[in-house]
């Protein structure tokens, strides 16, 4: 697959015609959205960049997205940790993730918020990828506030077998394929069986099977898909550890201190897309169904909590999710003045069982089953609770083209959130609903010299656990008795930037932004869940470039920089004891080129970069960051066969892939731990200097 012409031309919608802008310029990375986008903040990702990025784990493709890190801190098989525009997004808390328009967040997760596992997706079946950033979309709602990525499948895969082998015990043999029926109908599948250890001692042992099969009629405009999937994850974990353990030479800088921490996670999901399009309307349905299984053992405090057994606990969660959404968009020319009008409706249902246990080296201890979980410092050790929730949205969008340099989107928001908590431990039954209007609107000027300037404002928010909402878990909502947690924490966020193709093969985005929450979600570690927490605020400017001086090649970078502070007279009613955002990244940066069609040659090369952040609020402690570098280097032997080698950390940096600051106990240590920020810090390191070969066959 060769990299498109610089002037490639892509279907227009009919308003588009009406406009300065008739064609899409299409780079080896993201699609030159001057003239469509209305923000600077938002974007598209070809399926050429996810195949040439350089990447170590299949969540690591979303950095695709300008200004977003992916990282982990416990081990493979677990969701990620992400990091945008200031946020320390947890494993999902405010970043929206979609495949095939399914929802990936979990909200009332029995770990986190709003938690994103992408181990079950399968990458070479990926076509390209949407992503957002900001409160300004009519159709984005819970957990999109500060970023959202549409994942989009291929209707058609090549047929082709992949096989690699790494350095660190990572074996990997995927197949794709499709089958070519009558009238033009495509059945395509694609299969994935994985191992990998890591570096750490022991061995994660983290092995995956993972399925996809697609029916596709007709394409996006007319057309209908239905499409299965299958996952299978389990493992151990190395989660973030004490540095004074490695200090001390209990642990090696990649072991741990409880090796019997790990995971399973199951996933079945079936989802249809449906569309028909007219003369100046169109129709767009989609529907899912998902089943998912988890089960995790985590260790963070060690004995601080119970000095003879040990604070491992188990986590489980059995949960159920169908939903879906209709979109039906229409154009109208009203006295010379082109309009596209966006009506749609978004709905889905979450039918979840959750439980946390205290644990011995994965054994549930009695007192758990036997009804009483009270034990240490009031710390609630043994929960389950059973719960359902209900989130419908209902929006409205116009985008009105008053002048060739002169266009306004507005939309509007209704969302209803309710939610039933019953829990199985104490009865307690809560029961409750909220609705919460956003407006939203963007106002564009330009294109001037291949320039548009943008002006965005809205209102967007994340959903809350309910088990805080009620109250059920004393230490889920937002400390203190005078602070109530909502369902829907509101985010109002404003944005002011410019899209620019200066000199040909030169694409240029430039935002100045702010938001502020009415409540930041901070990830507990003693609870071993998120925690809702005082209201927030982040101003930050990002800036990035792509410039592809020749067809064979792109130069890409990606620079955000983030100011954020809790926002509070009073941060001791949230026992705050300062306004820095514990995690929240000051800089995040990356630098990459794109190699294709340099004769047999091909790869990639990516700089990541996650600048510093404070550790706790007084900020007297503070996490260093990394910066690292990977690379790929590929060669087509003949038509159909490729060789490719990938390199990470290619320059052995001993650095943290992230740092904690929260009160631990070794055994022989006082009781209460070591509470002292600048002696209790925990760390998961990133991975050292390793390599990964594969070969790609193609039929």
């Amino acid at each position: 697959m060769g990299w498109p012409s610089s002037a490639e031309e892509l279907p227009a919608p009919a308003s588009a015609a009406r406009t300065a802008i008739e064609q899409i310029l299409v780079t080896a990375s993201r699609l030159n959205l001057l003239g469509r986008a209305s923000t600077a903040s938002q974007g598209s990702i070809t399926r050429k960049e996810l195949q040439l990025r350089p990447v170590y784990r299949v969540g690591q493709l979303l950095e695709t997205i300008p200004g977003l890190v992916v990282s982990i801190h416990s081990g493979e098989g677990k969701a990620p940790q992400y990091l945008a525009r200031g946020f320390n997004l947890d494993h999902g808390t405010d970043l929206a993730n979609f495949v095939d328009d399914m929802p990936i967040n979990r909200p009332t997760n029995t770990h986190g918020q709003g938690y994103s596992d992408l181990n079950f997706l399968i990458p070479e079946t990926f076509q390209g990828l949407d992503y957002t950033k900001g409160t300004y979309y009519a159709a984005m709602g819970d957990f999109g506030a500060v970023a959202s990525e549409h994942l989009h499948l291929a209707d058609a895969l090549p047929d082709q077998v992949i096989a690699s082998v790494g350095t660190v015990g990572d074996e990997r043999l995927a197949a794709t394929g499709t089958v070519r029926l009558a009238g033009g109908d495509r059945l395509s599948g694609a299969a994935e069986i994985s191992h990998l250890d890591g570096p750490f001692n022991p061995p994660n042992n983290f092995r995956k099977i993972a399925g996809l099969a697609r029916y596709a009629h007709g394409d996006d405009a007319d057309g209908f898909s239905l499409t299965a999937m299958y996952y299978k994850g389990q493992g151990r974990f190395t989660t973030d550890q004490p540095e004074r353990a490695v200090d001390e030479g209990l642990i090696s800088r990649f072991g741990t201190l409880d090796p019997t921490d790990g995971q399973f996670s199951e996933r079945e999901s079936m989802s249809g897309h449906y569309a028909i399009t007219g003369e100046d309307w169109k129709l767009q349905v989609s529907g899912y169904g998902i089943h998912s299984l988890q089960v995790l053992w985590n260790d963070f405090t060690h004995f601080l909590f119970d000095p003879v057994n040990g604070d491992q606990e188990e986590q489980n969660e059995d949960r159920t999710t169908v939903g879906g959404a209709a979109t039906f968009t229409y154009h109208l020319d009203l006295a010379s003045i082109a309009n596209d009008f966006v009506l749609g409706v978004q709905g889905r249902h979450d039918d979840a069982y959750t439980d946390k246990r205290h644990t011995v080296q994965r054994r549930v201890l009695d007192y758990c089953e036997n009804g009483s979980g009270l034990y240490s410092v009031g710390r609630f050790a043994c929960n389950a609770d059973s719960v359902q929730l209900g989130d419908t949205g209902v929006f409205a969008e116009a985008t009105t083209h008053w002048a060739p340099w002169l266009r306004t989107v507005l939309g509007v928001r209704q969302e209803f959130y309710n939610g039933t908590d019953r829990s199985l431990t104490t009865g307690f039954k809560g029961v409750g609903s909220q609705a919460l209007f956003q407006p939203k609107g963007s106002l564009v000027l330009g294109p001037w010299r291949h320039t548009e300037f943008y002006l965005s404002a809205g209102r967007g928010f994340h959903s809350d656990d309910v088990r805080g909402v009620f109250q059920t878990l004393p230490l889920e909502g937002i400390p203190g008795l005078s602070h109530h947690t909502p369902f829907m924490a509101k985010a109002d966020g404003e944005e002011l930037g410019l899209r620019s193709t200066p000199v040909r093969g030169l694409d240029v985005q430039l935002a100045l932004f702010q938001i502020e929450f009415a409540s930041e979600l901070v990830y507990d570690q003693d609870m071993g869940m998120d925690q809702a927490q005082a209201p927030s605020k982040r101003r930050g400017i990002e800036a990035s470039a792509q410039y592809r001086p020749f067809p064979w090649i792109e130069l890409n970078t990606d620079l955000a920089a983030t100011k954020a502070r809790f926002r509070t007279g009073n941060p001791a009613s949230y026992g705050l004891n300062g306004l820095y955002i514990a995690n929240a990244p000051d800089f995040i940066g990356s630098a990459g080129v794109l190699l294709d069609n340099a004769g047999p040659w091909y790869g990639g090369l990516q700089l990541r970069i996650l600048g510093s952040y404070p550790l706790n609020p007084d900020n007297v402690v503070r996490g260093h960051g990394y910066s690292e570098v990977n690379v790929d280097v590929g060669y087509k032997i003949r038509p159909g066969t490729r060789v490719q080698l990938s390199v990470y950390n290619l320059f052995d940096q001993r650095a943290d892939a992230f740092d904690y600051d929260y009160p631990t106990r070794l055994p022989g240590e006082p009781a209460g731990g070591v509470t002292d920020e600048r002696q209790d810090l925990q760390f998961h390191p990133l991975e050292p200097l390793s390599a990964r070969f594969m070969v790609t066959q193609a039929f």
